[in-house]
């Protein structure tokens, strides 16, 4: 059976929220492969021990405990997260935190899908975001995935915004 019709193309591509046109020629001729979610074991090799790299900060998926730590700073705003990183065999990450800045904290979940084609690996920001390129068969210098070191350099400056804000608490209680 020859399954490289446009109607397979389009029906695969809807059916697995990757939209051909968002992973470019390099995937479309690879669309009569499945997509295939990676395995939790697959995501704790990426993730695990690894500090990714943000724009504003970065998040620290530690091994013991599956503990999560986070840091940013946006624009001179300063906020810190704690709390864990889970994985699943449907190629799911998610972060569940509470994030903690001077007007106080708030918990939040943030999920990240991950499917492969071949050694392509994609990710998009769960429910809804769009499939882009975390990782290419042959990596590439701008790969998000380039983006996760081994080096943390988040925990500290989490642990000392945490001490300054409850310094700064226990002032404004009179404390």
């Amino acid at each position: 059976m020859r399954i490289g019709s446009k109607l397979y193309g389009a029906a695969l591509a809807l059916s697995l929220c990757l939209p051909i046109a968002a992973h470019g020629a390099e995937a479309a001729g690879k669309t009569a492969r499945a997509t295939v979610p990676l395995s939790a074991y697959e995501l704790y090799r990426i993730y695990g021990d690894k500090t990714w790299v943000w724009n504003t900060g970065g998040g620290r998926f530690v091994d013991d405990g599956r503990r999560f730590v986070a840091w940013t700073d946006d624009k001179g705003k300063q906020s810190f997260a704690e709390g864990t990183w889970v994985v699943d065999d449907l190629g799911q990450l998610c972060m569940r935190a509470t994030w903690t800045n001077a007007e106080g904290a708030a918990r939040a979940s943030t999920c990240f899908g991950h499917r492969k084609i071949g050694d392509t690996i994609y990710q998009r920001r769960q429910p809804d975001g769009n499939w882009y390129v975390f990782r290419h068969a042959s990596v590439r210098g701008d790969d998000e995935f380039g983006k996760l070191v081994p080096m943390d350099w988040v925990s500290a400056k989490a642990r000392d915004l945490k001490q300054a804000l409850l310094s700064q608490e226990v002032a404004r209680k009179g404390g």
